[in-house]
């Protein structure tokens, strides 16, 4: 308690001290980020030069780190920090620090970390500029090698890589606002404190400070590398304002098409997507699946739940040849899972999907709405674990029953062509070892809009799953139908619950 109020003294100007005399820990930075709250939003100015503002894409691509320059480096830490520059779109600088036995000490900017390339005239640029951001470095994949393990840059976005994958998907600190119609907020991460790991440690943290017009903010990151890469976050929210949408742990990926889309938009690929669905594990025990589109319009899908257990956008489809992309690697693009540590409350996971063109928009959103939150000035407690995973190496989350493995949809040229069909093939160790239906059974529910003409279940004798295939009547009024289906083997439920929304 002493602690804490000497520091809002300091923060207060009552008193010769500095913030940065007390040690650091998490209980500090919430205190700043309290008192940050409780002045009026300041949009940050920015200390990028001009000439940095004007580079081209493939100007500001030739500006590189300089692995030998690596914070930690010289003493040869398994983790180790490298740093990005200003420049094209990236001009709003953070300040990042070390933090040794509790005190800090700030990174200076210094040109000499860089090799600028083809870049020779940048003009004049301020030493106290700052970065854009750091990535961290380990040897994740191979003893010798210092693997990218984790990056922050940009607004509140980061994300991370366990053994083997390639960077997909992203998380964020915080979505505000998204999806309404006044357009979204993005908050920003202003400042990060880095904790010098020992020369043992299996973890690294992070603290992150962030702003924006509606919410203040501190967190903190232990990132745990591996198999499955594990943050451990902390966080705790002081709002300014009202908003009408605040969004708990973001996800944020990109579904261009997939086996559910009859459009490939002339691609020779056979699917193109970061991430293939939505997975929710209610505070009831109930799985849920649900398939991503790319929609004309803006869809919004809202899951209410109380103290849910988890939620996350996942690559579930892991084969090559469901992609055929030698350069993007879909297959190898990390899911990643929100596991609640303590109980969340009520709310809802809120599921938005935006129209894309193409493979370069992250168009899908996930979230968690809380029902209530505290009164202004007052903060949002909140901790969790992100799990960035590969189902099947360990870590992340899956159905202990049977799951959804595809999602096709279709019309009969030969056979009812005003029916549109739907095959959902569902999988798992209990369901592949059954040889005939005998008392399974699929329970298919259809809301307004649409007719279940008729069902039907069949094993695939070539790969062991079972396919529940129904055929729809849309009833012409064109308003979308949402769907589900489960198998079940009464009174026991076999699988998770697939959830679509059905455009016609």
């Amino acid at each position: 308690m002493k602690k804490i109020i000497l520091l809002l003294t300091a923060l207060a100007g009552l008193s010769v001290m500095r913030a940065d005399d007390v040690p650091f820990d998490f209980e500090v930075l919430q205190y700043r980020a309290k008192a940050l709250a409780s002045r009026p939003y300041a949009l940050p100015t920015s200390r990028v030069p001009e000439s940095l503002r004007k580079l081209s894409y493939d100007q500001y691509r030739d500006i590189r780190f300089n692995p030998d320059a690596a914070w930690w480096r010289q003493e040869q830490l398994t983790f180790q920090l490298q740093f990005f520059h200003p420049g094209f779109l990236f001009n709003q600088t953070v300040q990042i620090s070390e933090i040794q036995n509790g005190n800090v000490s700030s990174i200076p900017y210094d040109k000499n970390l860089f090799n600028f390339g083809a870049n020779r005239d940048l003009g004049s640029i301020p030493r106290d500029m700052g970065f854009t951001g750091f990535r961290i470095h380990y040897p994740l994949n191979n003893p010798d090698y210092l693997d990218e393990l984790a990056v922050f840059q940009g607004a509140s976005y980061f994300r991370a890589l366990g053994k083997g994958m390639r960077y997909g998907l992203s998380a964020r600190g915080l979505a505000l606002n998204t999806a309404e119609p006044g357009g979204e907020e993005f908050p920003v991460f202003i400042e990060f404190w880095i904790k010098k790991p020992t020369d043992n440690t299996s973890q690294v943290t992070a603290f992150a400070l962030l702003d924006s017009p509606s919410v203040a903010g501190a967190y903190r990151f232990i990132i745990t590398p591996g198999a499955s890469t594990v943050m451990e976050i902390k966080t705790a929210l002081y709002r300014r304002k009202d908003v009408a949408v605040f969004g708990i742990a973001p996800l944020t990926s990109m579904f261009w098409f997939g086996e559910n889309n009859a459009d490939h938009h002339g691609d020779l690929r056979p699917e193109v997507h970061d991430s293939d669905g939505l997975m929710l594990e209610r505070g009831t025990g109930e799985w849920l699946w649900r398939p991503l589109a790319n929609p004309k319009t803006i869809q919004v899908a809202s899951f209410a739940d109380e103290n849910p257990r988890g939620f996350g956008l996942v690559q579930r489809d892991r084969r090559f040849e469901s992609y055929e992309d030698l350069e993007a690697c879909y297959h190898k693009r990390p899911s990643a899972w929100v596991e609640p540590i303590g109980k969340w409350g009520a709310g809802d996971v809120r599921l938005v999907e935006l129209p894309t063109p193409d493979e370069t928009n992250d168009n899908i959103v996930a979230f968690w709405v809380p029902a209530k939150l505290p009164p202004i000035g007052e903060p949002l407690r909140l901790e969790y674990k992100l799990h960035w995973f590969v189902e099947g190496q360990g870590g992340g989350a899956k159905p202990p029953a049977g799951y959804a493995m595809a999602t096709r949809i279709g019309h009969s040229q030969t056979n009812e062509a005003d029916l549109v069909r739907f095959w959902v093939d569902f999988a798992g160790p209990y369901l592949n070892g059954q040889k005939s239906p005998r008392d399974m059974s699929p329970n298919i529910s259809v809301g307004k809009g649409a007719t279940l003409v008729h069902q039907s279940l069949e094993k695939n004798p070539f790969n062991g799953s079972w396919r529940v295939a129904f055929a729809l009547k849309p009833d012409g009024s064109g308003k979308p139908v949402e769907l589900r289906c489960f198998l079940q083997k009464p009174p026991h439920i076999l699988t998770e619950t697939w959830s679509y929304l059905w455009n016609p």
